[in-house]
């Protein structure tokens, strides 16, 4: 029975995952302004989404899905990437009540039931935004720079988001409070990261690449944080060398504050794997 929850709601977690990074590029591509402000407010509530199912995947026995369902890419006018957020959370709607109509588990079925309430508010919300963006003539903010520069930030973007997965799939396989809570603040901070790397990517006419690479899925605590120490110091070395290179002073700048905040996550690492040792 549990095979079968399981696998419903690493569904739903893949589809969170497509969705926030769906409604982040959209968000990104729009730049400042409060129509960004509000897609970002709902992939965060996305992400409240994810968190509460794979904590559910893991309490049933299971490991979160890392994979990430179809996404609705967007160019052009904005109003038309709403309108593929508006059809994204269609689709989730209708996924959530089918598997509230599979479900037993009274918890589970509270739990999504939850879910699917604020699938229905955010596509009133997108709706609205279709039409406020068809009223600002709202366009798309991202370019085709293609050279080094963008590859220095897209290199960050993805390693960014490969820690953010890899720190939350840590956090919620690890039986260790202390180690569960640091990993939950780190991947929050990795998220600033990526939206810090990103926004500036666009600000420089170009597009980000929202890919990431290989997760570590160490069963333990003191191998996962021997990964994390590991892809910490890695990136650490990279963005020093990325400083170096760039020439470009508000990417040097922001570079620079990214790998002050990989060396802090770094030791406190080494300081949870000290006590995990001991």
């Amino acid at each position: 029975m549990n095979e079968k929850l399981i696998a419903l709601l690493n569904e739903d977690i893949e589809g969170e995952h497509a969705a926030i990074v769906q409604y982040l590029e959209h968000a990104y591509g729009v730049g400042e302004g409060d129509i960004a402000c509000e897609i970002e407010a709902i992939a965060r509530e996305e992400m409240r989404h994810m968190d509460w199912l794979a904590e559910t995947v893991v309490r049933l026995g299971g490991a979160p899905s890392l994979a990430r369902g179809p996404m609705r890419q967007g160019n052009g006018w904005v109003a038309d990437w709403l309108k593929n957020d508006v059809l994204a959370e269609q689709e989730a709607i209708a996924l959530y009540a089918a598997h509230i109509a599979a479900i037993e588990d009274r918890e589970i079925r509270r739990l999504l039931q939850r879910i699917h309430s604020d699938e229905v508010a955010h596509q009133d919300k997108f709706e609205s935004l279709v039409v406020k963006a068809q009223r600002q003539g709202a366009r798309d903010r991202r370019g085709e720079r293609k050279d080094r520069l963008a590859a220095v930030l897209n290199w960050g973007i993805e390693h960014e988001y490969t820690v953010i997965l890899q720190y939350l799939f840590h956090s919620y396989m690890t039986g260790n409070a202390d180690i569960k809570r640091e990993l939950e603040d780190q991947a929050v901070n990795e998220m600033q990261h990526m939206g810090w790397l990103a926004e500036k990517l666009v600000d420089k006419s170009g597009t980000p690449r929202m890919e990431h690479a290989e997760i570590d899925r160490s069963p333990d605590a003191a191998r996962m944080l021997r990964a994390d120490i590991a892809v910490e110091r890695e990136v650490t070395e990279e963005y020093a060398r990325q400083i170096e290179e760039v020439k470009d002073a508000d990417v040097k700048k922001l570079l620079a504050r990214v790998k002050e905040h990989e060396i802090y996550h770094d030791e406190v690492f080494a300081d949870l794997l000290q006590k995990a040792d001991n």
